[in-house]
């Protein structure tokens, strides 16, 4: 089963709708963004949720008191890094961490061996720019085959319903994040797109 995130979640109606949709991990980004969030919107949000649908925060490079600040909001589960941090920061997280790599060519890879030993999961995303993601555009997934990924991945980056399938049957990856190709603006989901793609996604045989 292809696990799916959709990222990007700025108001309570697209949270419930897209929870109810099937999704399994809802993100919430903290950082600089056309579809940023503040943290105490995402706990008036999360409180409307249902049980069972993750909560990621994505930053990029936090401070140590903005971290131990979204622990404290008993909010999220997950940390999604998306910035160059130090291995230190991420280690001393108290929540599951997912390690983004922003994927730009071959030497993009490099990092991988950075954090590997001290993340639950790593995302590939497209790399434009300083853009922490959302930007619309996939990189070529030929890449990633050029490496052995020993944590289970997420992969990201320009993904909605005319590709995903493709994506995930060269790719082969535990989870997809689906973020700006979902939308009908930055931060408001088209949830009919966000259903068909979901359908489209569970419906896969990936060994067939």
């Amino acid at each position: 089963m292809i696990r799916v995130k959709v990222c990007g979640i700025t108001n309570i109606e697209d949270a419930i709708n897209i929870s109810e949709a099937g999704v399994d991990a809802l993100g919430f980004i903290l950082a600089e963004s056309p579809r940023k969030v503040e943290l105490p919107k995402v706990v008036e949000i999360s409180k409307k949720l249902p049980p069972f649908v993750s909560r990621v925060a994505v930053v990029a490079n936090p401070t140590i008191e903005e971290i131990e600040k979204i622990e404290r909001s008993k909010v999220f589960d997950y940390v999604q890094f998306h910035g160059s941090e130090d291995v230190d920061l991420i280690k001393k997280c108290k929540l599951k961490t997912i390690k983004a790599i922003k994927i730009e060519n071959e030497s993009s890879l490099e990092e991988i061996s950075k954090y590997s030993n001290f993340v639950d999961y790593f995302l590939f995303d497209t790399k434009i720019g300083q853009k922490i993601g959302g930007t619309g555009q996939t990189f070529n997934w030929e890449i990633l085959k050029k490496v052995d990924i020993k944590q289970p991945f997420i992969l990201a980056g320009g993904l909605g319903l005319e590709n995903v399938v493709e994506a995930i049957k060269i790719i082969k990856p535990n989870a997809v994040d689906l973020n700006s190709k979902v939308e009908l603006f930055p931060g408001k989901k088209d949830i009919r797109i966000i259903k068909e793609s979901i359908n489209k996604i569970n419906s896969i045989k990936i060994n067939g």
